[in-house]
């Protein structure tokens, strides 16, 4: 249900005029963010200590200074053009509060991806994840939907997707105006639902296939802010069960109509 807020949500922001940057700043907490950058602005001044002080005590002797020092040098020396929150997640249990941020910092010549988890146990607060990743190009760039360079498994799942939404909006259609003698609705819910799930990562054309799964048009596509659009496809066995049984269902409606007539 929460997806479903979210995109929601989504729409509404991006249809009222708000980009992705306010929608991404109005779902993380501004002390997550603030604290995020005091990492960051930490980690970019070459303040190994007080980071590791601030790393939760069972990962101290994972985060050495070299490892930060490795990470440091990823980062240009220069101030950014600009920088933008593209990551935002909470979790929430009786006594921990864990936040994962992640921003994009822009240079001159490359794109920096800076990810910081931190961890709330009561009143201690504490760093549970660091990574620094360089980028030849921002996120939005490198996750724009387009055509350029896709294989034949992208471009076989997208237009089955299409196939499968098409075929379920042609049986929703017929259903809704045949005649069909009694409880309608359910070859409608059948129709509507398609089976099993096949989805490809459209930047990455990494693939996941989920057999016990339903989904409305037995077709869609997400894509988190900032993040890679994912084209799912299921089977439309309700739709096509109703187009092979819809002349046996209207010669049934008119058998019985006739019977009554009589």
């Amino acid at each position: 249900m929460r997806h479903y807020v979210f995109a929601c949500l989504t729409v509404l922001f991006l249809l009222s005029g708000c980009g992705k940057t306010s929608l991404m700043n109005l779902m993380a907490s501004p002390s997550d963010i603030q604290n995020a950058k005091h990492y960051i602005d930490l980690l970019r001044e070459h303040k190994f200590d007080q980071i590791q002080q601030a790393i939760d005590p069972h990962m101290r002797d994972e985060a050495s200074v070299d490892l930060l020092a490795r990470m440091a040098a990823i980062i240009p020396a220069q101030d950014p053009i600009s920088t933008k929150l593209v990551g935002s997640n909470t979790f929430k249990s009786p006594g921990v509060y864990k936040s994962n941020i992640t921003f994009e910092y822009q240079y001159p010549n490359q794109w920096v991806l800076i990810n910081v988890a931190m961890q709330k146990e009561g009143d201690v607060s504490t760093i549970i994840g660091f990574n620094v990743k360089p980028l030849d190009r921002s996120l939005e760039d490198a996750n724009r939907f387009s055509f350029s360079g896709k294989n034949a498994l992208q471009y076989g799942v997208l237009a089955a997707a299409m196939v499968a939404a098409l075929i379920t909006l042609v049986a929703l259609v017929l259903c809704i105006r045949t005649r069909i003698p009694q409880r309608k609705w359910l070859w409608i819910v059948a129709i509507l639902f398609g089976v099993c799930s096949f989805g490809v990562n459209w930047t990455t054309s990494q693939w996941q296939f989920l057999p016990f799964y339903i989904r409305l048009f037995s077709a869609g596509a997400v894509a988190p802010l900032y993040g890679p659009l994912t084209v799912y496809v299921s089977f439309p066995l309700g739709a096509i069960w109703f187009l092979l049984k819809r002349k046996t269902l209207a010669v049934n409606a008119a058998s019985n109509s006739d019977q009554t007539d009589t």
